[in-house]
């Protein structure tokens, strides 16, 4: 006989404490089945009363079963389970190297009308804990992954909490395509575009009503960089946005602001440098130089940590093949300069 015929499928039955459970945890047409049994073709899923019958293949049963209790869990909190939810449990799930369940989707960052904020992939999970663990944490990756979202959301929960008591917001003030000096308006209306980002987040996680009462007594600073040069920042949340368009000294003169009973992240993405005259990234050199420090974390998200729309992911993903794909910048420049003959 041989070993495909003597080997037999693994079955599990998952019981719901009642039909209401079962319908939120499968979403809207079985939303949940559907895109499972896309992805693991060898397990079968069949509803019995209420419970989840799985078969199939002893690892492929596992890996079902955990990305229905983490949908289970996600829905219990009030979560829906949609397309893109149920995509990202199954990116967790890929991620994850050993087969321990995933908590991330069922412990809330902050919570502010109604709205739960929290981190969506195994990566975001870490990048959360480390803030909470490290005195200084480096969030890197590719837009979408949330680095600067939960960051702000780690920084507001802290307020309220008053394990800090002011948070402060910098980006870098640099051009990408258009020039500073052609912007209409005072320098302060000049640099407001550059940090609108900020402020958009921040109103996502605070009443809006309350923003100027908080950034009049100084509880909220939202300010470009230069701003932060001779200061020291104490008892304080400092969040560094964009910081892949700092230069090395600039990046040096940020993280010696720190102050006693502060906290700082920063986050960027060191494939979207917009310097001027190809300098090196201050975000790209400090990772390198800080790396195996204690109590500074380095957190590198990538495109299964896009939490934005699913294109979102598999751009970032093109980008990166085609980068990889092309010489490099000293290649090229190399082989345009070898002369083409001898002139004597």
């Amino acid at each position: 006989m041989t070993e495909s015929s003597t080997s037999q499928p693994d079955t599990l039955d998952i019981a719901f404490p009642d039909a209401a459970s079962m319908i939120a945890t499968l979403g809207p047409q079985d939303t949940l089945l559907r895109i499972l049994a896309g992805v693991w073709r060898n397990v079968r899923l069949q509803p019995l009363g209420e419970s989840l019958r799985l078969v199939g293949p002893a690892a492929e049963v596992g890996s079902v079963s955990r990305v229905i209790a983490q949908a289970r869990a996600a829905a219990a909190s009030g979560s829906a389970i949609t397309s893109q939810v149920v995509e990202r449990l199954i990116r967790a799930e890929k991620q994850l190297a050993a087969p321990a369940p995933d908590p991330s989707l069922t412990v809330d960052v902050l919570r502010h009308r109604g709205r739960h904020i929290r981190p969506k992939t195994v990566n975001q999970a870490a990048y959360i804990d480390s803030m909470d663990t490290h005195t200084i944490t480096f969030g890197v990756g590719p837009a979408g992954t949330g680095k600067t979202y939960l960051a702000m959301a780690r920084a507001v929960a802290a307020l309220q909490s008053k394990e800090i008591s002011r948070i402060i917001l910098t980006r870098p003030a640099v051009e990408a395509g258009e020039s500073l000096g052609f912007l209409p308006g005072t320098l302060a209306d000049k640099i407001d575009p550059y940090l609108r980002p900020l402020y958009d987040a921040l109103h996502d996680m605070v009443e809006a009503e309350t923003i100027p009462r908080l950034i009049a007594a100084g509880t909220i600073e939202v300010a470009p960089l230069a701003y932060m040069r001779g200061r020291t920042l104490n008892d304080a949340f400092v969040i560094l946005d964009e910081a892949q368009n700092t230069t090395a000294e600039q990046m040096k003169m940020f993280l010696t602001r720190l102050g006693f009973g502060s906290r700082m992240v920063v986050t960027g993405d060191v494939t979207q440098v917009d310097l001027p005259g190809g300098k090196a990234s201050g975000l790209k050199v400090v990772t390198e130089i800080l790396a195996g420090i204690d109590d500074i974390a380095i957190c590198r998200l990538d495109a299964g940590d896009v939490v934005r729309h699913r294109l979102v992911g598999d751009i970032v993903d093109a980008y990166s093949r085609w980068d990889e794909s092309r010489p490099h910048p000293t290649q090229r420049r190399r082989g345009a300069q070898q002369p083409k003959g001898n002139a004597k």
